[in-house]
Protein backbone atom coordinates (compact mmCIF):
# COMPACT_ATOMS: atom_id res chain seq x y z
CA UNK A 1 0.00 0.00 0.00
CA UNK A 2 2.25 2.27 0.60
CA UNK A 3 4.55 1.60 -2.42
CA UNK A 4 1.21 2.66 -4.45
CA UNK A 5 0.80 5.92 -2.70
CA UNK A 6 3.95 6.51 -3.15
CA UNK A 7 4.01 5.98 -6.72
CA UNK A 8 0.42 7.99 -6.85
CA UNK A 9 2.44 10.77 -5.22
CA UNK A 10 5.35 10.54 -7.36
CA UNK A 11 3.28 10.36 -10.61
CA UNK A 12 1.05 13.77 -9.32
CA UNK A 13 4.10 15.60 -8.70
CA UNK A 14 5.92 14.67 -11.94
CA UNK A 15 2.23 15.94 -13.77
CA UNK A 16 2.58 19.31 -12.24
CA UNK A 17 6.54 19.06 -12.76
CA UNK A 18 6.06 18.72 -16.62
CA UNK A 19 3.36 21.85 -16.61
CA UNK A 20 5.99 23.70 -15.02
CA UNK A 21 8.50 22.65 -17.55
CA UNK A 22 5.84 23.48 -20.45
CA UNK A 23 5.25 26.67 -19.07
CA UNK A 24 9.01 27.90 -17.77
CA UNK A 25 10.86 26.06 -20.47
CA UNK A 26 12.81 24.07 -17.86
CA UNK A 27 14.29 26.98 -15.93
CA UNK A 28 13.01 26.16 -12.53
CA UNK A 29 15.45 24.26 -10.44
CA UNK A 30 14.66 22.34 -7.43
CA UNK A 31 15.25 24.08 -4.14
CA UNK A 32 17.79 22.90 -1.61
CA UNK A 33 17.65 20.74 1.04
CA UNK A 34 16.88 23.24 4.29
CA UNK A 35 19.27 21.51 6.35
CA UNK A 36 22.89 20.97 5.09
CA UNK A 37 26.51 20.63 5.95
CA UNK A 38 28.39 24.47 6.34
CA UNK A 39 30.75 22.91 3.47
CA UNK A 40 28.60 21.37 1.17
CA UNK A 41 26.16 24.68 1.79
CA UNK A 42 29.41 26.74 0.91
CA UNK A 43 30.28 25.28 -2.06
CA UNK A 44 26.24 25.00 -3.58
CA UNK A 45 25.82 28.84 -2.96
CA UNK A 46 27.31 29.37 -6.23
CA UNK A 47 25.19 27.44 -8.04
CA UNK A 48 22.34 28.41 -6.16
CA UNK A 49 22.54 31.85 -6.76
CA UNK A 50 23.16 31.75 -10.14
CA UNK A 51 19.70 29.37 -10.31
CA UNK A 52 17.55 31.82 -8.27
CA UNK A 53 18.92 35.00 -10.57
CA UNK A 54 18.16 32.51 -13.95
CA UNK A 55 14.50 31.31 -12.67
CA UNK A 56 11.43 32.54 -13.88
CA UNK A 57 8.94 33.14 -11.05
CA UNK A 58 5.34 33.11 -12.42
CA UNK A 59 2.94 35.13 -9.92
CA UNK A 60 -0.35 33.17 -8.97
CA UNK A 61 -3.07 34.26 -9.97
CA UNK A 62 -4.92 34.51 -6.69
CA UNK A 63 -3.31 37.67 -4.22
CA UNK A 64 -2.02 36.22 -1.50
CA UNK A 65 -1.05 32.84 -2.43
CA UNK A 66 2.66 31.70 -3.17
CA UNK A 67 3.71 31.92 -6.69
CA UNK A 68 3.31 28.69 -8.28
CA UNK A 69 7.01 28.26 -8.98
CA UNK A 70 7.63 28.21 -5.63
CA UNK A 71 5.07 25.98 -4.93
CA UNK A 72 6.50 23.46 -7.69
CA UNK A 73 9.93 23.63 -5.89
CA UNK A 74 8.22 22.98 -2.57
CA UNK A 75 6.12 19.88 -3.98
CA UNK A 76 9.83 18.45 -5.49
CA UNK A 77 11.60 19.35 -2.15
CA UNK A 78 8.42 17.33 -0.28
CA UNK A 79 8.73 14.65 -2.41
CA UNK A 80 11.97 13.74 -1.76
CA UNK A 81 11.53 14.27 2.19
CA UNK A 82 7.75 13.51 2.76
CA UNK A 83 6.78 10.84 0.29
CA UNK A 84 2.45 11.48 -0.01
CA UNK A 85 2.24 14.80 0.87
CA UNK A 86 0.70 17.08 -1.62
CA UNK A 87 0.25 19.68 -0.20
CA UNK A 88 1.49 22.11 -2.48
CA UNK A 89 0.56 20.41 -5.63
CA UNK A 90 -2.94 20.69 -4.52
CA UNK A 91 -3.03 24.42 -3.70
CA UNK A 92 -1.52 24.59 -7.34
CA UNK A 93 -4.47 22.70 -8.59
CA UNK A 94 -7.55 24.75 -6.53
CA UNK A 95 -5.55 27.99 -7.60
CA UNK A 96 -6.96 26.98 -11.46
CA UNK A 97 -3.65 26.68 -12.64
CA UNK A 98 -3.32 25.14 -16.32
CA UNK A 99 -0.93 22.07 -16.46
CA UNK A 100 -0.49 19.12 -18.05
CA UNK A 101 -2.94 17.28 -20.08
CA UNK A 102 -3.19 14.52 -23.14
CA UNK A 103 -6.54 15.23 -23.53
CA UNK A 104 -7.79 17.71 -26.46
CA UNK A 105 -10.75 18.60 -24.64
CA UNK A 106 -11.42 22.60 -23.44
CA UNK A 107 -9.93 23.31 -20.13
CA UNK A 108 -8.86 19.41 -19.36
CA UNK A 109 -5.81 20.85 -18.27
CA UNK A 110 -7.39 23.01 -15.53
CA UNK A 111 -8.64 20.51 -12.62
CA UNK A 112 -10.29 23.04 -10.59
CA UNK A 113 -12.02 26.50 -11.97
CA UNK A 114 -9.77 29.35 -10.05
CA UNK A 115 -11.86 31.46 -7.36
CA UNK A 116 -14.92 33.77 -7.72
CA UNK A 117 -17.24 35.34 -6.07
CA UNK A 118 -20.99 35.62 -6.53
CA UNK A 119 -23.23 38.50 -5.64
CA UNK A 120 -24.27 38.29 -1.91
CA UNK A 121 -21.36 35.90 -1.41
CA UNK A 122 -19.17 36.51 1.94
CA UNK A 123 -16.01 35.72 0.37
CA UNK A 124 -14.30 34.09 -3.19
CA UNK A 125 -14.21 30.35 -3.37
CA UNK A 126 -13.55 28.15 -6.19
CA UNK A 127 -15.98 29.23 -9.12
CA UNK A 128 -18.03 25.70 -9.19
CA UNK A 129 -18.55 26.17 -5.43
CA UNK A 130 -19.47 29.61 -5.95
CA UNK A 131 -21.97 29.07 -8.43
CA UNK A 132 -23.61 25.89 -6.61
CA UNK A 133 -23.76 27.65 -3.30
CA UNK A 134 -25.10 30.52 -5.45
CA UNK A 135 -27.79 28.55 -7.11
CA UNK A 136 -28.98 26.52 -4.16
CA UNK A 137 -28.85 29.85 -2.36
CA UNK A 138 -30.36 32.72 -2.87
CA UNK A 139 -31.77 31.92 -6.85
CA UNK A 140 -33.78 28.76 -4.96
CA UNK A 141 -34.62 30.31 -1.95
CA UNK A 142 -35.78 34.06 -3.24
CA UNK A 143 -37.15 32.56 -6.74
CA UNK A 144 -39.33 29.90 -3.98
CA UNK A 145 -40.52 32.93 -2.57
CA UNK A 146 -41.62 34.63 -5.06
CA UNK A 147 -43.06 31.91 -6.87
CA UNK A 148 -45.30 31.16 -3.52
CA UNK A 149 -46.19 35.25 -3.12
CA UNK A 150 -47.65 35.34 -6.77
CA UNK A 151 -49.66 32.02 -5.40
CA UNK A 152 -50.97 33.82 -2.22
CA UNK A 153 -51.74 37.21 -3.98
CA UNK A 154 -53.88 35.06 -6.64
CA UNK A 155 -55.97 33.06 -4.34
CA UNK A 156 -56.28 36.48 -2.50
CA UNK A 157 -57.57 38.24 -5.70
CA UNK A 158 -59.80 35.39 -6.07
CA UNK A 159 -61.54 34.90 -2.66
CA UNK A 160 -61.61 38.48 -2.15
CA UNK A 161 -63.24 39.66 -5.56
CA UNK A 162 -63.89 36.17 -7.02
CA UNK A 163 -64.38 35.54 -11.03
CA UNK A 164 -65.38 38.40 -12.85
CA UNK A 165 -68.57 37.68 -13.77
CA UNK A 166 -69.66 38.55 -17.73
CA UNK A 167 -72.90 41.20 -16.55
CA UNK A 168 -74.98 41.26 -19.67
CA UNK A 169 -76.51 38.16 -21.04
CA UNK A 170 -75.23 36.22 -24.56
CA UNK A 171 -77.07 37.50 -27.00
CA UNK A 172 -76.66 34.68 -29.86
CA UNK A 173 -74.13 36.57 -32.00
CA UNK A 174 -70.37 35.47 -32.24
CA UNK A 175 -67.65 37.04 -33.30
CA UNK A 176 -64.68 34.57 -34.46
CA UNK A 177 -61.98 35.88 -31.81
CA UNK A 178 -59.58 33.46 -32.52
CA UNK A 179 -58.61 30.95 -36.02
CA UNK A 180 -57.86 27.38 -35.65
CA UNK A 181 -54.12 28.86 -36.26
CA UNK A 182 -54.30 31.44 -33.94
CA UNK A 183 -55.36 28.86 -31.21
CA UNK A 184 -52.70 25.90 -32.68
CA UNK A 185 -50.11 28.50 -31.65
CA UNK A 186 -51.25 29.65 -28.28
CA UNK A 187 -52.12 25.58 -27.13
CA UNK A 188 -48.36 24.74 -28.51
CA UNK A 189 -46.56 27.99 -26.88
CA UNK A 190 -48.49 26.73 -23.54
CA UNK A 191 -47.92 23.13 -23.46
CA UNK A 192 -44.60 23.71 -23.70
CA UNK A 193 -43.74 26.17 -21.69
CA UNK A 194 -45.62 24.44 -18.80
CA UNK A 195 -43.71 20.89 -19.94
CA UNK A 196 -40.42 22.61 -19.01
CA UNK A 197 -41.80 25.16 -15.88
CA UNK A 198 -43.20 21.61 -14.37
CA UNK A 199 -39.60 19.65 -15.19
CA UNK A 200 -37.59 22.55 -14.81
CA UNK A 201 -39.25 22.92 -11.18
CA UNK A 202 -38.73 19.48 -10.05
CA UNK A 203 -35.08 20.07 -11.13
CA UNK A 204 -34.79 23.15 -8.78
CA UNK A 205 -36.83 22.59 -5.96
CA UNK A 206 -37.42 18.52 -6.42
CA UNK A 207 -34.67 17.63 -3.93
CA UNK A 208 -36.15 19.94 -1.07
CA UNK A 209 -39.46 18.75 -1.69
CA UNK A 210 -39.87 15.33 -3.57
CA UNK A 211 -36.35 13.79 -2.25
CA UNK A 212 -37.51 12.94 1.36
CA UNK A 213 -40.62 11.50 -0.30
CA UNK A 214 -39.59 9.67 -3.34
CA UNK A 215 -36.30 8.54 -2.17
CA UNK A 216 -33.38 8.55 -3.73
CA UNK A 217 -33.45 5.67 -6.75
CA UNK A 218 -36.93 6.90 -7.84
CA UNK A 219 -36.43 10.62 -7.57
CA UNK A 220 -33.37 10.30 -9.53
CA UNK A 221 -34.79 8.64 -12.33
CA UNK A 222 -37.45 11.30 -11.96
CA UNK A 223 -35.00 14.22 -12.17
CA UNK A 224 -33.33 12.11 -15.30
CA UNK A 225 -36.62 11.77 -16.81
CA UNK A 226 -37.21 15.42 -16.26
CA UNK A 227 -34.10 16.52 -17.62
CA UNK A 228 -34.39 14.87 -20.84
CA UNK A 229 -37.59 15.95 -21.41
CA UNK A 230 -36.79 19.49 -20.65
CA UNK A 231 -34.20 19.18 -23.27
CA UNK A 232 -36.34 17.70 -26.29
CA UNK A 233 -39.01 20.53 -25.29
CA UNK A 234 -37.20 23.28 -25.34
CA UNK A 235 -36.66 24.01 -29.24
CA UNK A 236 -40.18 23.20 -29.45
CA UNK A 237 -40.99 25.97 -27.00
CA UNK A 238 -38.60 28.37 -29.14
CA UNK A 239 -39.98 28.01 -32.30
CA UNK A 240 -43.64 28.34 -31.21
CA UNK A 241 -42.29 31.89 -29.21
CA UNK A 242 -41.38 32.68 -32.83
CA UNK A 243 -44.83 31.69 -34.39
CA UNK A 244 -46.77 33.65 -31.33
CA UNK A 245 -44.87 36.72 -32.35
CA UNK A 246 -45.12 36.59 -36.13
CA UNK A 247 -49.20 35.89 -35.84
CA UNK A 248 -50.12 38.05 -32.68
CA UNK A 249 -47.37 41.39 -32.87
CA UNK A 250 -50.09 43.23 -34.97
CA UNK A 251 -52.74 43.50 -32.35
CA UNK A 252 -50.21 43.84 -29.31
CA UNK A 253 -48.83 47.47 -30.10
CA UNK A 254 -49.22 50.10 -27.75
CA UNK A 255 -52.65 51.84 -28.45
CA UNK A 256 -55.67 54.00 -27.38
CA UNK A 257 -56.16 53.69 -23.89
CA UNK A 258 -53.28 51.13 -22.87
CA UNK A 259 -52.06 53.67 -19.83
CA UNK A 260 -55.34 54.23 -18.66
CA UNK A 261 -55.93 50.61 -18.23
CA UNK A 262 -52.72 50.14 -16.88
CA UNK A 263 -53.25 52.88 -14.09
CA UNK A 264 -56.76 51.41 -13.28
CA UNK A 265 -55.66 47.95 -13.34
CA UNK A 266 -58.19 47.23 -15.98
CA UNK A 267 -61.03 48.63 -14.04
CA UNK A 268 -60.49 45.13 -10.97
CA UNK A 269 -61.32 47.55 -8.64
CA UNK A 270 -63.94 49.49 -10.05
CA UNK A 271 -67.62 48.71 -11.55
CA UNK A 272 -66.51 49.41 -15.22
CA UNK A 273 -63.83 48.08 -17.48
CA UNK A 274 -61.08 50.34 -18.74
CA UNK A 275 -61.77 49.92 -22.60
CA UNK A 276 -59.77 48.14 -24.44
CA UNK A 277 -58.68 46.88 -28.30
CA UNK A 278 -58.18 43.09 -28.94
CA UNK A 279 -55.86 42.82 -26.60
CA UNK A 280 -55.81 44.81 -22.88
CA UNK A 281 -52.99 46.59 -21.75
CA UNK A 282 -52.12 43.44 -19.57
CA UNK A 283 -52.61 41.39 -22.46
CA UNK A 284 -49.47 43.09 -24.46
CA UNK A 285 -47.32 43.52 -20.97
CA UNK A 286 -47.40 40.05 -20.82
CA UNK A 287 -46.86 39.26 -24.46
CA UNK A 288 -43.69 41.75 -24.80
CA UNK A 289 -42.56 40.95 -20.94
CA UNK A 290 -43.03 37.34 -21.17
CA UNK A 291 -43.48 35.67 -24.30
CA UNK A 292 -41.16 37.86 -26.39
CA UNK A 293 -38.19 39.31 -23.75
CA UNK A 294 -38.20 36.27 -21.73
CA UNK A 295 -38.80 34.16 -24.21
CA UNK A 296 -35.79 35.48 -26.09
CA UNK A 297 -33.89 35.05 -23.03
CA UNK A 298 -34.58 31.67 -22.11
CA UNK A 299 -34.39 30.32 -25.97
CA UNK A 300 -30.93 31.83 -26.37
CA UNK A 301 -29.69 30.49 -22.73
CA UNK A 302 -31.38 27.32 -23.05
CA UNK A 303 -29.52 26.55 -26.46
CA UNK A 304 -26.14 27.16 -24.97
CA UNK A 305 -26.68 25.40 -22.54
CA UNK A 306 -27.38 22.56 -24.85
CA UNK A 307 -24.51 23.57 -26.50
CA UNK A 308 -26.34 24.37 -30.18
CA UNK A 309 -24.77 27.68 -30.14
CA UNK A 310 -21.97 27.75 -32.90
CA UNK A 311 -18.87 29.89 -32.59
CA UNK A 312 -18.97 30.03 -28.58
CA UNK A 313 -16.19 28.53 -26.27
CA UNK A 314 -18.08 26.34 -23.91
CA UNK A 315 -15.87 26.88 -20.59
CA UNK A 316 -17.90 25.83 -17.32
CA UNK A 317 -17.64 29.26 -16.15
CA UNK A 318 -20.02 30.69 -19.62
CA UNK A 319 -21.89 27.32 -18.56
CA UNK A 320 -22.46 28.58 -15.00
CA UNK A 321 -23.47 32.48 -16.16
CA UNK A 322 -26.04 30.85 -18.89
CA UNK A 323 -27.66 28.42 -16.13
CA UNK A 324 -27.84 31.53 -13.72
CA UNK A 325 -29.50 33.71 -16.82
CA UNK A 326 -31.58 30.48 -17.50
CA UNK A 327 -32.72 29.48 -14.50
CA UNK A 328 -33.69 33.65 -12.94
CA UNK A 329 -35.52 34.37 -16.51
CA UNK A 330 -37.57 30.72 -16.18
CA UNK A 331 -38.49 31.89 -12.59
CA UNK A 332 -39.66 35.21 -13.50
CA UNK A 333 -41.92 34.11 -16.50
CA UNK A 334 -42.92 31.03 -14.57
CA UNK A 335 -44.15 33.59 -11.36
CA UNK A 336 -45.83 36.28 -14.49
CA UNK A 337 -47.23 33.26 -16.17
CA UNK A 338 -49.51 32.47 -13.68
CA UNK A 339 -51.54 35.97 -13.73
CA UNK A 340 -52.00 35.23 -16.99
CA UNK A 341 -53.13 31.65 -16.91
CA UNK A 342 -55.50 32.58 -13.45
CA UNK A 343 -57.21 35.44 -15.52
CA UNK A 344 -57.66 32.99 -18.56
CA UNK A 345 -59.43 30.46 -16.77
CA UNK A 346 -60.86 31.13 -13.10
CA UNK A 347 -59.98 34.96 -13.33
CA UNK A 348 -62.70 36.02 -15.80
CA UNK A 349 -65.87 34.13 -17.57
CA UNK A 350 -65.83 33.30 -20.95
CA UNK A 351 -62.22 33.44 -21.28
CA UNK A 352 -61.28 29.91 -21.13
CA UNK A 353 -64.13 29.26 -23.51
CA UNK A 354 -62.34 32.10 -26.34
CA UNK A 355 -59.18 30.31 -26.69
CA UNK A 356 -60.98 26.99 -26.77
CA UNK A 357 -63.51 27.08 -29.21
CA UNK A 358 -62.52 30.54 -30.60
CA UNK A 359 -66.27 32.65 -30.15
CA UNK A 360 -66.54 34.88 -28.08
CA UNK A 361 -70.61 36.48 -27.30
CA UNK A 362 -71.25 40.18 -28.80
CA UNK A 363 -71.56 40.76 -24.88
CA UNK A 364 -68.97 39.27 -23.58
CA UNK A 365 -66.71 41.39 -26.27
CA UNK A 366 -68.09 44.72 -25.57
CA UNK A 367 -67.65 44.12 -21.77
CA UNK A 368 -64.05 42.90 -21.75
CA UNK A 369 -62.56 44.52 -25.13
CA UNK A 370 -65.26 46.94 -26.00
CA UNK A 371 -62.89 49.05 -28.29
CA UNK A 372 -62.08 46.41 -30.17
CA UNK A 373 -66.13 45.40 -30.69
CA UNK A 374 -66.73 48.71 -31.98
CA UNK A 375 -64.53 47.96 -34.63
CA UNK A 376 -66.22 45.10 -35.56
CA UNK A 377 -69.80 46.44 -35.15
CA UNK A 378 -68.49 49.14 -37.56
CA UNK A 379 -66.83 46.82 -39.98
CA UNK A 380 -63.68 47.58 -39.39
CA UNK A 381 -62.52 44.76 -38.43
CA UNK A 382 -64.31 41.37 -39.61
CA UNK A 383 -66.49 39.30 -37.34
CA UNK A 384 -65.51 36.32 -39.51
CA UNK A 385 -61.82 35.81 -40.71
CA UNK A 386 -62.49 31.76 -41.77
CA UNK A 387 -64.83 29.99 -43.81
CA UNK A 388 -64.88 27.38 -40.36
CA UNK A 389 -65.71 30.99 -38.66
CA UNK A 390 -68.54 31.87 -41.32
CA UNK A 391 -70.33 28.38 -40.31
CA UNK A 392 -69.97 28.41 -36.95
CA UNK A 393 -71.34 32.05 -36.94
CA UNK A 394 -74.29 31.64 -39.12
CA UNK A 395 -75.17 28.68 -37.16
CA UNK A 396 -76.47 28.30 -33.01
CA UNK A 397 -74.22 29.35 -30.54
CA UNK A 398 -74.78 25.82 -28.95
CA UNK A 399 -72.96 24.51 -32.27
CA UNK A 400 -69.53 27.09 -31.73
CA UNK A 401 -69.42 26.08 -28.25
Amino acid sequence: MKTIIATLALGLSLLVSAGAGAQNSGTIKPAQPAAAPAATAAAAAPATAAAAASAVVVPSPVPGVESIDILKQDQAQRSKDQPGNLAPTWRIVKEGTPNYSSLPALESSVLIQPKAQFPGQARATTAGEAWRQYRNGPLTVYGGWLIVLVLVAIAAVYFSLGQIKQKAPDTGRLIERFTSVERTAHWTLAISFMTLAASGLVMLFGKYVLLPVFGHTLFGWLAYACKNIHNFVGPVFSLAVIVAFIIFVKDNLPGKGDIKWVLRAGGMFGKHEVPSGRFNAGEKLWFWGGVVVLGVVLTASGFFLDMLVPAVEYTRGNMQVANVIHLAAAVLMFAVSMGHVYMGTLGMQGAYKAMRTGYVDDAWAKEHHELWYEDVANGRVPRVRTEEGAAAVAGSPAKAS
